[in-house]
């Protein structure tokens, strides 16, 4: 990518913010921002699935404009397990159910610094179960299977779902689809072992400095942020996983732990597909609908949602 080109995307990264001080106008600007009155959204419907816990976890329904597919999609939203809600990825989730045809319901898991690790994980994982066990009581067709889905934080939420629900004996998902994923802990330049976070951790959409106050927000205790569960990469055991689809952006400094995540998955034995969206800045799942990066993605899902990780051309790196 030549400088112009880059200089050019640079203009559009976030404006940087101290999150362990501003996370709660951050929220507040987002839901802003979803809120805006722009015709392709369509409202969704609020349900509220009962959990084995002592609160219930909010979810949101979405319909597609058209139904082509019986899958329902479980999707955790990302944000550094910090910022994020139901609100502020409703467009995102509108635009997910009509660009693949499936339900899709999104989970309202609780935030750090709030809540730190596990709750969110928790959260997660309750409505996984519920869902899993009965997909026709979220909206699922007779024939659909329930897809976890996740970008961000909300990925790396996904796959510690399916860690967890496989260490504990318990039905998964059949498939998962990961967006530019965390999976490692350490996203200091000096010290980490990828290079996409020094070469793409500061000017762009998401810094190594957001990172690093996005775990110390969510996981408080720096030992604890090598727990498999938060870390997935560092797994001693990646057996017995999902069909797996991890889609990371070229420009995130989350793009080469991703895909060290899917090469990892599958020498485990299970089934993957990686696909790098060139060019692509990270967080652009809440792009809107003309956006490149995002149809680009939205084309790979729906053949992995086809024919799982085999279909289209398969990827053993990006």
């Amino acid at each position: 990518m030549n400088r112009f080109v880059r200089a050019v995307l640079r203009l559009f990264a976030a404006p940087r913010v101290n999150m362990r001080e501003d996370y709660e106008k951050v929220r507040r600007m987002q839901r802003q921002l979803a809120a805006l009155p722009v015709p392709r959204y369509r409202a969704g419907n609020w349900q509220t699935l009962p959990g084995d816990g002592d609160h219930q976890v909010p979810v949101r329904v979405f319909q597609p404009k058209e139904r082509k597919r019986d899958d329902l999609l479980l999707f955790f939203h990302g944000g550094g397990w910090v910022t994020g809600d139901i609100e502020s990825y409703t467009p995102a989730c509108t635009t997910m159910a009509d660009l693949t045809g499936c339900v899709v319901v999104s989970v309202d898991y609780r935030l750090a610094p709030e809540h730190p690790f596990p709750a969110g994980l928790e959260d997660c994982y309750r409505m996984a179960r519920l869902v899993l066990e009965d997909p026709q009581r979220a909206g699922a067709g007779e024939t659909g299977e329930v897809v976890l889905i996740g970008d961000s934080a909300g990925a790396n939420l996904a796959a510690a779902v399916s860690l967890l629900l496989r260490e504990r004996g318990q039905r998964g998902a059949n498939r998962q689809i990961l967006f530019y994923p965390v999976t490692h802990w350490d996203h200091d330049p000096a010290t980490s072992p990828f290079p996409s976070v020094r070469h793409h951790g500061e000017g762009y959409r998401l810094t190594n400095t957001e990172v690093q106050d996005y775990f110390e927000l969510y996981v408080p205790d720096p030992e604890q942020r090598r727990d498999r569960l938060v870390a997935p990469l560092l797994a001693e055991d990646l057996s017995g996983q999902p069909e797996t689809l991890v889609v990371t952006a070229e420009l995130d400094l989350l793009c080469d732990e991703g895909e060290a995540y899917g090469r990892a998955l599958q020498e485990a034995g299970n089934a993957v597909r990686i696909h790098r969206v060139e060019g692509a800045l990270h967080g652009f799942i809440v792009l809107p609908r003309f956006s490149r990066s995002l149809r680009e993605a939205y084309e790979v899902i729906n053949e992995f949602l086809d024919g799982g990780a085999t279909a289209g051309r398969q990827e053993g790196t990006a």
